[in-house]
């Protein structure tokens, strides 16, 4: 159901190609220059649906920053992370709404082996790599594109990572396409090939307050996430390679709970964790794999996807030092990630869902945001 769910919005936004002009009537990307890096212009895009509502991205990190939607009572508000200029962008959580790549999480020990060479990557988390280290994906300018034969608003980043970036061989051609449906749908269109062997994992790292980034808490969202099992994680927070029934655990949301109801419990992967930060195994039987509904607001995101594994995040290292949009603290546990992507250092777990890419091959997912309000 989930598949064909993905597949019927990319044939409708494919369908209505021939008719871009009575589409622009009812949709807008504005482009503006946002900064230079590394003497490369950075660009702010807004997308604009017909319903009026809107989101923002950035080709630095091919990221999200800003979606702005009502609430129940039809107020609006922003419920994601981000700074109000590039400056700060730079100064701080350079994490917040990235793609994130060559391989999204942590890798154990920063090595992995592929026909029988090992290959080393940065050490950016204690003495592990974590998502191509400093100078991954997310630290990147993308090149970009407004799709103009689009029925809605889209944009496409475009980046070549070379030969041995960040220590992962082969030159990699990646691309998001970002979709703003009429809808409030985030559409997360992801295709990448490779001229050798490799392996990647890509995933958004969007952090969530349904209520209004910067807005209290996330401890009484409720969360409802479609998986029976999680990767329980050793002390260094590297999956041990058991696949763990989440039946009778803090880690069970097949039917909703209260993200704060037993986030503190004297349980070891939450105490490790600090909370929850934990790789589920979806189950992928279902169109929606994973629902956040915050009862004051009214808001809700769901969550579809095509990819394994789902990490969820629950900011539990925010401190006062994220100050984002107009002077807003994003505190500790203010936020939530819902990651979609393979399970966390897969090409050292050969009985993982395999993260390798074969030139020849191409890598194609979908993931979907999509925001509603009961």
């Amino acid at each position: 159901m989930r598949r064909i769910y993905l597949l019927s919005i990319i044939l409708v936004i494919a369908s209505f190609s021939s008719c871009n002009e009575s589409a622009k009537k009812n949709q807008t990307v504005r482009k503006e220059v946002y900064g230079t890096h590394n003497g490369k212009e950075v660009y702010l895009l807004t997308l604009t649906n017909k319903t009026g509502n809107v989101i923002k991205l950035t080709n630095f990190g091919a990221r999200i920053t800003w979606i702005e939607i009502p609430d129940r009572n039809g107020k609006k508000d922003n419920i994601t992370f981000g700074y109000d200029t590039f400056e700060e962008t730079i100064d701080g959580d350079i994490s917040f709404g990235t793609t994130l790549g060559r391989y999204a999480h942590r890798i154990a020990n920063g090595k992995f082996t592929l026909d029988g060479v090992e290959y080393n990557l940065p050490l950016n988390a204690g003495k592990n790599s974590w998502s191509g280290g400093k100078a991954g994906w997310h630290s990147v300018v993308w090149d970009t594109e407004i799709i103009k034969d689009s029925k809605y608003p889209a944009v496409k980043f475009t980046y070549v990572s070379p030969d041995m970036e960040a220590g992962f061989p082969g030159t990699m051609n990646v691309e998001v396409i970002y979709t703003w449906t009429d809808n409030n749908e985030i559409v997360m269109d992801y295709t990448a090939s490779t001229d050798k062997k490799t392996v990647l994992n890509i995933t958004n790292h969007a952090y969530f307050n349904l209520r209004g980034a910067g807005n209290g808490d996330i401890l009484d969202h409720k969360l409802t996430i479609k998986a029976s099992a999680f990767t329980p994680v050793n002390s260094v927070m590297i999956p041990t390679g058991e696949i763990r029934p989440v039946a009778g655990t803090p880690f069970d949301f097949t039917i909703p709970h209260i993200v704060g109801e037993r986030i503190d419990e004297n349980e070891e992967q939450l105490i490790i964790g600090n909370g929850y930060d934990c790789n589920y195994v979806l189950d992928n039987k279902e169109e929606v794999d994973a629902i956040v509904f915050d009862p004051v607001s009214g808001r809700m995101l769901e969550v579809i996807t095509d990819q394994p594994g789902l990490q969820l995040y629950t900011g539990n290292f925010l401190n006062e030092t994220k100050i984002g949009y107009g002077g807003k603290i994003y505190n500790f546990r203010s936020g939530l990630c819902l990651e979609t992507a393979h399970y966390p250092d897969s090409p050292n777990h050969p009985d993982f869902p395999t993260t390798t890419l074969n030139p020849g091959d191409t890598f194609k997912s979908t993931t979907v945001y999509r925001f509603s309000v009961k």
